[in-house]
């Protein structure tokens, strides 16, 4: 699945790999995820997406934003907005589909691997369009959790999947005890 000589560029799509991980029971440990692939290839980039709540006090996220910035990864955030669905239901809105897609469209000519963390089915023609430019794909995500986490044409146009579960014991963090609601990445919707 890798060689050690290719170039690698790691994309991760941060609520839909947090929503795969908690699916399956645990949290991932971004210092081992990093380790783990550079020990797989040349890793060039690893990109972080996500949106954050800007007008609260607290961002249950920023603290992982703030590691992962001084921890090698290359954060793209943007502010997340906050909506009242018919029902009266506080949402978040936060997709970053797009921030991906052009920064790995820009990366491709410099890369031969693109790791993609999501399960997005909207990622199938980026997936397709990358391999038209002769790098390989592999997406990480699990088809474990009921429902699969994973879009069966997504699955189906990567070179390779690789199932989130097969990497709980190299990327997972210990379990822990269990934390207060406001200490947990807040969930965004994609739509």
């Amino acid at each position: 699945m890798f060689y050690k000589d290719e170039r690698l560029a790691l994309f991760i799509d941060g609520s839909n790999l947090y929503a795969a991980a908690k699916s399956l029971g645990f949290d991932i440990d971004y210092k081992l995820l990093r380790q783990e692939f550079m020990r797989r290839g040349k890793l060039l980039r690893a990109f972080y997406y996500t949106a954050l709540l800007e007008n609260d006090e607290y961002s249950p996220i920023r603290p992982l934003v703030d590691w992962l910035h001084y921890n090698g990864f290359t954060m793209v955030t943007k502010p997340a907005k906050e909506y009242t669905d018919s029902q009266g239901r506080r949402k978040v809105k936060g997709n970053m589909d797009i921030e991906l897609a052009v920064d790995a469209m820009e990366l491709a000519p410099r890369v031969d691997h693109i790791v993609l963390f999501s399960g997005d089915g909207d990622f199938r023609p980026l997936v397709e369009s990358l391999q038209r430019q002769g790098v390989r794909v592999s997406v990480v995500s699990t088809i474990r959790s009921q429902p699969p986490m994973i879009s069966d044409e997504l699955r189906r146009q990567a070179d390779n999947f690789i199932e989130l579960e097969g990497l709980r014991e190299v990327i997972g963090r210990p379990p822990r005890d269990p934390m207060p609601d406001r200490d947990r990445e807040v969930e965004f919707s994609a739509k």
